[in-house]
């Protein structure tokens, strides 16, 4: 490459962060919170613990690798965090169908309990240490009714990232589109240069 030419600037988009992600921050609290809930209230040998504790993981890893594929692919990355949704999905059916076969009440949208935890979502550095207490005093309905309003919450943000995820795609286009585009436009800054005189090119 000529001294004088510029590098073409970096087609790759920053990402990678996944800690920034609210999306992967609720999906950590799901997880610990669904660790110790099958820890304490469901028998050993239930396949339901593995299975919750699954769904809970593939939650909270497939936001944060769909995260460092945005580097590369963003169709991978919108892959991903489908398969995010989709594991939360099953856990949230996994808690409701625990309060179901025990008869126990699925709070409703704006119930005063629902509206308390709506509130310490909004919680600042919110973190599983935020629920600790609850989760150490309160029976096992009250924790599968809350473990449900996060997966709600954590799904929530999940839908409003998938859409811009797609937005931007159709903007943007995957990591194909932007090589391409990269090229085309260093192959234009290239031509665009001003021819070298003789004894430019002999130095």
């Amino acid at each position: 490459m000529p001294p004088d030419a510029q590098e073409p600037e970096g087609f790759l988009p920053q990402g990678g962060n996944y800690q920034d992600l609210l999306s992967y921050r609720k999906s950590e609290i799901i997880y610990d919170f669904t660790f110790r809930f099958c820890e304490r209230f469901l028998k050993k040998g239930d396949r339901t613990i593995d299975q919750m504790v699954q769904s809970a993981r593939s939650g909270k890893q497939n936001i944060a690798e769909g995260c460092k594929a945005s580097i590369t692919s963003a169709e991978m990355e919108l892959k991903l965090v489908n398969v995010a949704r989709a594991s939360l999905e099953e856990l949230l059916l996994d808690y409701q169908d625990y309060l179901r076969v025990r008869d126990h009440a699925l709070w409703v949208k704006n119930s005063k309990e629902a509206l308390y935890v709506r509130k310490l979502g909004r919680t600042p550095n919110e973190s599983y240490e935020t629920y600790r207490p609850i989760m150490d005093t309160r029976p096992p309905e009250v924790l599968a009714n809350i473990a449900i309003c996060l997966i709600h919450q954590a799904n929530y943000l999940l839908d409003q990232q998938r859409r811009q995820l797609e937005k931007d795609f159709v903007k943007k286009g995957g990591i194909r589109e932007q090589m391409t585009r990269a090229r085309l436009d260093y192959r234009k800054q290239q031509q665009s240069q001003p021819p070298k005189s003789p004894n430019q090119q002999r130095d």
